[in-house]
């Protein structure tokens, strides 16, 4: 065996185990910033703004595609935390401290892109007098030492008790009033779920007792039919903040203004340690065409100024 050969020999191994010292168990990634294929989870609130963003984003970016789901906020939140397979979520708040320590254990450094603020808005009966509540007769409703419509307009107010309906049980609806009027408690027993923010408007529009808690996002884009049929069947309640005599619906100038109480903000948590496809998408819904179709939809974006203009006869 000539030395040429024998040398070979030799080195083979080395070569073997330096290759193996080299392997990664690191997913090799398929996705860019506008390509590839991922899996997205939305809170169900914003089901009518994610659509047209990701339809508008997908129409543009013709080898993205994003598979979207739309579900409850904790499933949303459960879902981001513990499927490896969902990139990023959309929903109404930041994680807490017990989701973000379990980032922590997973190494994952969590991403935040605000992209609109939003409200939660209250839906009565076409028949109902009582369109205007202060946020103080508000909380009485929702901690129900407030149980009747009577309670409020001895003269005009039903004696029947007041039905309360959330779109789910685990919703950023229910949460969000929980957070503001319960410190975090249960509500009174007169409270109840439907399926969907959709099915809290068609309840509301068959029972005269009932306040509707949906988000604003179901009834803010007054160019859909779909909207404009809604609100035919319902009406939105005017509120006012404590210690306010102005009473005003949830729509993008009171919201812009300050001046309704019940706004939050909606984020893109994004998951992703790279800029993929997820990134590629919070970064279209931040910027200036996501923000216009935000305004289009009647939210207030989250980065482009909202024009209030006063009328004077």
């Amino acid at each position: 065996m000539n030395t040429r050969r024998l040398r070979l020999l030799y080195l083979l191994p080395l070569f073997w185990l330096f290759a193996c010292g080299n392997r990664t168990d690191r997913p090799s990634y398929t996705d860019t910033p506008t390509s590839g294929t991922i899996d997205i989870v939305v809170d169900e609130s914003y089901e009518p703004l994610i659509k047209v963003q990701l339809d508008t984003f997908m129409r543009i970016y013709k080898y993205a595609n994003i598979r979207a789901r739309y579900l409850p906020e904790a499933e949303v939140m459960n879902e981001l935390l513990h499927n490896d397979s969902v990139r990023i979520a959309i929903t109404a708040r930041k994680l807490t401290k017990d989701e973000t320590t379990e980032f922590d254990k997973q190494r994952i450094i969590p991403r935040y892109t605000k992209i609109a603020v939003d409200a939660v808005a209250l839906l009565v009966h076409p028949d109902n007098p009582d369109t205007a509540l202060g946020t103080e007769q508000l909380c009485a409703i929702v901690q129900g030492k407030t149980s009747t419509w009577k309670m409020l307009d001895p003269k005009k107010g039903s004696a029947d008790t007041i039905r309360i309906v959330f779109d789910r049980s685990g919703s950023s609806n229910t949460r969000y009033l929980k957070e503001e009027f319960l410190e975090g408690g249960n509500f009174p027993p007169n409270c109840y779920a439907t399926n969907s923010n959709a099915d809290v408007i068609d309840y509301v529009a068959t029972h005269p007792n009932a306040l509707g808690i949906i988000s604003v996002n179901w009834i803010s884009d007054s160019d859909d039919p779909t909207v404009n049929e809604f609100l035919k069947k319902v009406r939105v309640v005017y509120l006012a903040a404590e210690g306010e005599s102005a009473f005003v619906q949830p729509y993008q100038a009171y919201i812009a203004l300050k001046s309704y109480p019940l706004t939050r903000d909606v984020y893109v948590i994004s998951r992703e340690g790279r800029n993929g496809l997820g990134t590629g998408f919070a970064a279209f819904a931040a910027a200036d065409q996501g923000q216009r179709l935000v305004r289009m939809m009647g939210l207030l974006p989250a980065t482009m100024p909202v024009r209030i203009v006063n009328l004077h006869e």
